[in-house]
């Protein structure tokens, strides 16, 4: 572990699901990462989309009393921040360089050496799930498992790419303003949640927008930049080792990315889980559907969640609604299957 001169330590007690935030000084940046749970306990870390952080890409999932109790049962959680993102975060200097994507991968590596952590989970976001696979890809030894959220894995289509730039130019020029939101609010959310003339937007979406509007714009836009130079790693998905569990929102706009990376992947470790009537962030927008395809996926390893109950009470799955093949032994051990299970969301 590294000294105390290379880290802050700030009390979280007020804020929910409260832990330590450590501001932890890399190479690239200072980087903050909020930590809860037994230290002692085999680490989970997490890695949020753009303009977001753990509060506002995590709580939905850490909220269900279910999968909070899974994780925290079975491991410390180490919430990442991507730079400039965390809570009260500073302008950055003009002058400082823009990271890349290698610098961002870079960090994680600095962060675990910090906490002095061996091969940990992983469970990233669109973005934050680009840069975990990328990380998993270069330092195999210290990935156990990736758990990712509609992730990326190609380089920005030109589509994308020329969206990217738009809402940079616009975070340049005009700030946090609505236009950004709303093209931040169409990459995480499904349709039905964001509302239409008729339908007012839900209030998940209402939340997402006010945590939106603490973001510093500079920040963002240095993040997005990094993101929308990332280059094309589906060359190193086959190099994998580790188990991969992949959640997928049916509406989302990198569902295709997700089944593209999906065939890319070793189908003795890895499984595939799209989500119906929903959009890219399940962590938020139907975290129950998560519960049991994450049961089964960590019991692979190990872990298990102590419950009177096989199943949730509160979730809308039952093992009627996944797929057969993912209760047989072989998807608990380094034989996973790959599996197209569709879950129904409830919207």
């Amino acid at each position: 572990m590294a000294d105390s001169s290379d880290s802050v330590s700030v009390d979280m007690e007020s804020t929910p699901l409260a832990g330590k935030e450590h501001i932890v000084n890399t190479r690239s940046g200072s980087v903050s990462v909020a930590v809860f749970g037994d230290h002692d306990k085999p680490a989970l870390i997490t890695y949020p989309d753009l303009a977001l952080n753990y509060m506002s890409c995590f709580q939905g999932l850490f909220f269900c009393p279910e999968a909070f109790s899974l994780l925290l049962h079975n491991f410390c959680i180490y919430h990442i921040s991507p730079p400039g993102h965390e809570l009260g975060a500073d302008i950055p200097d003009p002058d400082e360089p823009v990271l890349s994507i290698d610098d961002l991968v870079d960090q994680i590596a600095e962060i675990l050496d910090y906490f002095g952590l061996g091969a940990v989970m992983c469970l990233g976001v669109t973005a934050g799930a680009y840069i975990l696979t990328l990380f998993a890809i270069r330092h195999s030894e210290r990935v156990m498992g990736l758990i990712l959220v509609s992730p990326l894995c190609k380089a920005p289509s030109w589509t994308e790419w020329l969206r990217n730039k738009v809402m940079s130019n616009l975070l340049y020029l005009c700030g946090m303003c609505g236009i950004v939101k709303e093209m931040l609010l169409m990459r995480y959310f499904s349709k039905e949640v964001r509302g239409s003339v008729d339908i007012p937007e839900s209030d998940l979406v209402q939340s997402c927008r006010r945590l939106l509007s603490e973001r510093q714009s500079p920040n963002v836009m240095r993040f997005l930049e990094a993101i929308n130079g990332r280059p094309d790693i589906t060359d190193g998905l086959r190099r994998l080792q580790c188990r991969s569990l992949i959640f997928v929102g049916e509406n989302s706009p990198f569902h295709s990315e997700a089944l593209h990376m999906t065939s890319k992947l070793d189908r003795r470790f890895s499984a595939l889980v799209e989500v119906q009537a929903c959009g890219s962030m399940v962590t938020e927008e139907h975290p129950d559907a998560m519960l049991i395809p994450l049961e089964y996926f960590l019991m692979g390893f190990g872990f298990f969640r102590p419950s009177q109950f096989n199943v949730s009470p509160r979730s809308p799955l039952s093992p009627t609604c996944i797929s057969p093949e993912l209760f047989s032994p072989e998807s608990m051990g380094l034989k996973l299957k790959p599996i197209k299970t569709r879950i129904e969301g409830q919207v």
